[in-house]
């Protein structure tokens, strides 16, 4: 649609309101994604000393679900490919990995992804636990 403007028309488009949705579209994102670093929702066993994890991005975290599936971050990975991302993605790239099973896992499938991780030359492993809630008795 051409606007009348003087003695001709004008038909060029505005962009002030596409720049201001697109602004306030950056800073929604710039707000929201922080908050999306959590990853997979996994019930974490509870321990008296937990250290918070690391908030830079030379680290991964594997996570094991109740129901055995794996989350390299928030990526699923089948059991059959996971020694090859931890290669690819931790190994190569000399960052530290962090394990979150939830606490209802089988102890084997927690060994047996520990010795995956292992075998795919990652010698240090981070494990992911809760705080323990404080008696208010005591």
């Amino acid at each position: 649609m051409a606007i009348k403007a003087g003695n001709g028309f004008l038909n060029e488009i505005n962009v002030t309101p596409f720049v201001d949705v697109m602004l306030v579209l950056l800073i929604i994102f710039m707000v929201t994604a922080p908050l999306m670093t959590q990853g997979v929702e996994v019930n974490l066993p509870t321990t008296k000393t937990v250290k918070n994890l690391p908030q830079d991005s030379e680290h991964l975290v594997l996570s094991i679900k109740k129901d055995g599936t794996l989350f390299l971050d928030e990526y699923q990975v089948g059991h059959d490919e996971l020694e090859e991302h931890l290669k690819r993605l931790v190994a190569k790239q000399k960052k530290q990995l962090f394990l979150r099973a939830d606490k209802e896992v089988a102890y084997g499938i927690v060994v047996q992804i520990m010795g995956e991780i292992k075998s795919a030359g990652i010698d240090r492993l981070g494990i992911v636990a809760e705080q323990a809630k404080k008696d208010k008795d005591k």
